[in-house]
């Protein structure tokens, strides 16, 4: 056979081979991708599928119902003066504490360097623990219920329940005895006497997500093509 036709021939199926080999990528990867678009057209339908869910519907209607009734039971407390550390006079005492169902009194005297340490921590505790109120009364202007309470150290902080004193705090005794103690150990202290409770990790984060979610609601059912005025 002729030299030149062998080495013909060789080329000839050397580059056939390389015209299969081509087809044969490009026929894999059309296939890739009818199953690509075939995979993102089912994870559509089943997110669409999700959103119609009239069972989590249903759970997203009942969080955001919990939520609502959260806030307006935070809305009550706040009118009662809940989530704030206010100063009280002595002829607003008894309103105050049969007033709410939890409430902690500080009895001070404006010149002890041991009250002002728990007012500064009472400050702190009190827009945390919203379900208790947190007040303070200057003892020397309450002369009548300092001795109806018996108080005879401050500072005193004296914890009601129904306008029931069931519980009190005189000095630091419970705290160490010491001035440094921290706002953390107070408040350990306090949930130990059944005063306030333990904070959830997420609870300073419920009253943001039902004013984001009512947020969400209201710009939903706003029509931005509507023609209204």
């Amino acid at each position: 056979m002729d030299p030149d036709s062998v080495k013909s021939t060789l080329s000839n199926l050397a580059f056939g081979n390389v015209i299969a080999a081509a087809a044969r990528d490009y026929q894999k990867e059309l296939l890739d991708k009818e199953k690509a678009q075939a995979s993102s057209s089912n994870d559509e339908v089943d997110l669409d599928e999700l959103m119609d869910d009239p069972e989590l519907e249903k759970l997203h209607a009942d969080r955001i119902a919990a939520l609502k009734k959260e806030a307006e039971k935070r809305q009550v407390l706040q009118m009662k003066g809940h989530g704030e550390y206010r100063e009280i006079g002595e002829g607003d005492f008894l309103a105050e504490v049969t007033g709410s169902e939890k409430a902690i009194c500080h009895f001070y005297h404006k010149e002890f360097y041991r009250c002002k340490i728990m007012d500064k921590h009472l400050k702190a505790l009190a827009p945390k623990h919203i379900g208790t109120k947190f007040i303070k009364l200057d003892a020397e202007n309450a002369p009548f219920f300092v001795t109806k309470l018996g108080i005879k150290t401050l500072p005193c902080v004296i914890i009601f329940r129904k306008g029931i004193a069931i519980d009190r705090l005189v000095g630091f005794q419970d705290l160490g005895g010491k001035d440094d103690f921290t706002t953390k150990t107070l408040e350990v202290l306090l949930v130990k006497k059944g005063i306030i409770s333990e904070k959830k990790e997420n609870e300073d984060d419920e009253e943001d997500e039902y004013q984001e979610n009512r947020h969400r609601t209201v710009r939903c059912s706003v029509d931005p093509d509507s023609d209204s005025d």
